[in-house]
């Protein structure tokens, strides 16, 4: 295997992340060659609505699978949280790389923690999973929607006067954003969205060469825990339009995983954890996303979608 192609979005942060897969697959193969191949998305087009409003079946994916299948591009690198809970057809996850730290952060304009912001303060998001968990914790505070890629929401929250925005922490890191922060949001008050902060590189399930070299570069323990957070989410049938939260980490001999699902508003939340074998990781999140539809998670969950019908 002389060359590669990988698919990725054009932002500045996807290609800082496929760059990254590309030396890591260039260190465990010498000599390969690898380009880069931009694909825009759906959601890379529609950005003056919400990711609520318009679905997020393959939103940022969809077209990069297409190139995939095609045989356009050899491997495709995406934010794991990006990733539908099902891969089409012929696809699968080749390697999930080792977790940058999976949490959300504040970026406020005056330099504030979340606990001191004045009430009325005025958040740029566009995250249900954020909106219902930060009304949750700060009902004084008003919440925006905000899309775009990283710089964009940061010049928009300059630009409009905002009091802050909240962001993953590793997009920040990535791109380089780290002394913007002024905030830290523990899991307590915001649990992420499902495989924050890794990066998956999804390949042809045929494609028995290309699979071999991607388990070179897979993080075992990542992989385990984000298996454990997309079976969860599989079973909620969640995404963009539900505020649904989720963290596994590989504990030992043992899995954790924490998940909650809530109502817009947030005056709800459904929350739970559930330990189990490393090798039942699958089944782990579809457990606990079965009890928390039996605490009461499955009326918020058909009460959304109703409202978006």
């Amino acid at each position: 295997m002389a060359h590669l192609i990988l698919g990725s979005r054009g932002s500045k942060l996807a290609l800082r992340q496929t760059e990254y897969v590309a030396a890591q697959l260039k260190r465990v193969c010498h000599g390969l060659r690898v380009d880069i191949k931009t694909i825009r998305t759906t959601g890379d087009k529609i950005l003056d609505v919400s990711l609520s409003r318009i679905g997020d079946k393959g939103l940022f994916t969809k077209e990069i699978e297409k190139e995939l299948l095609d045989g356009s591009i050899d491997m495709a690198v995406h934010s794991m949280k990006d990733l539908p809970s099902a891969l089409g057809n012929g696809l699968c996850l080749g390697a999930v790389l080792e977790r940058e730290n999976p949490g959300d952060v504040l970026l406020a304009r005056e330099g504030l923690s979340f606990e001191n912001l004045p009430a009325g303060a005025v958040i740029g998001t566009s995250s249900l999973r954020r909106i219902a968990q930060i009304r949750r914790a700060r009902p004084d505070v008003k919440l925006v929607d905000m899309r775009g890629n990283v710089e964009t929401r940061i010049r928009k929250m300059q630009e409009e006067k905002l009091d802050g925005i909240v962001l993953a922490y590793a997009g920040v890191k990535r791109l380089g954003f780290e002394g913007l922060i002024s905030d830290f949001l523990p899991r307590d008050i915001v649990l992420p969205a499902v495989g924050q902060g890794a990066i998956a590189v999804e390949a042809r399930e045929e494609d028995s060469d290309k699979l071999q070299l991607l388990k070179m570069i897979n993080h075992d323990k990542t992989f385990l825990a984000t298996r454990a957070e997309r079976s969860f989410l599989r079973v909620l049938e969640g995404g963009c339009q539900v505020p649904i939260g989720c963290y596994a980490e590989i504990r030992k001999d043992h899995i954790l995983i924490e998940g909650l699902v809530a109502s817009l508003d947030g005056r709800q939340v459904f929350r739970g954890s559930k330990r189990g074998s490393c090798d039942q990781a699958s089944l782990v999140g579809e457990q606990l996303a079965l009890e928390l539809l039996q605490m009461g998670a499955a009326k918020v969950l058909a009460d959304i979608r109703n409202t978006g019908e």
